[in-house]
């Protein structure tokens, strides 16, 4: 069999299980992947790369402060505009706590001063 064959019949597959998966169905497979990803990569990393690993997960946090602040800016009352303010909000908490504790570490690593 080709290539070519073999993707036709990969796409083709792919395709006919995607159409008899709920959006639900999906997103909540994503979510529970996520959950392992991050346990793995934040358990597993050596302590010296907390800090890159905390700056990075800052970044990551404001990418998720923009989707909530478009669900919280739906024109009527929802399930989604709540979440998003109540993700706004998480997601602050994450961002600022998260430079807290950053700068604190790095505080950890800096040269004490001779009196």
């Amino acid at each position: 069999m080709e290539t070519t064959q073999l993707t036709a019949i990969f796409q083709e597959n792919i395709g006919d299980v995607a159409l008899h998966l709920s959006p639900f169905m999906i997103g909540l497979t994503v979510f529970v992947l996520a959950i392992f990803i991050g346990y793995y990569v934040v358990w597993h990393v050596t302590p010296a790369l907390h800090s890159p690993l905390m700056a990075v997960t800052n970044a990551i946090s404001s990418v998720i402060v923009v989707g909530a602040l478009i669900a919280a800016g739906l024109p009527e009352m929802s399930w989604a505009k709540m979440l998003g303010f109540f993700a706004v909000i998480l997601a602050a908490v994450n961002i600022f706590g998260g430079f807290l504790v950053t700068e604190r570490m790095l505080r950890m690593f800096q040269r004490k001063k001779d009196k």
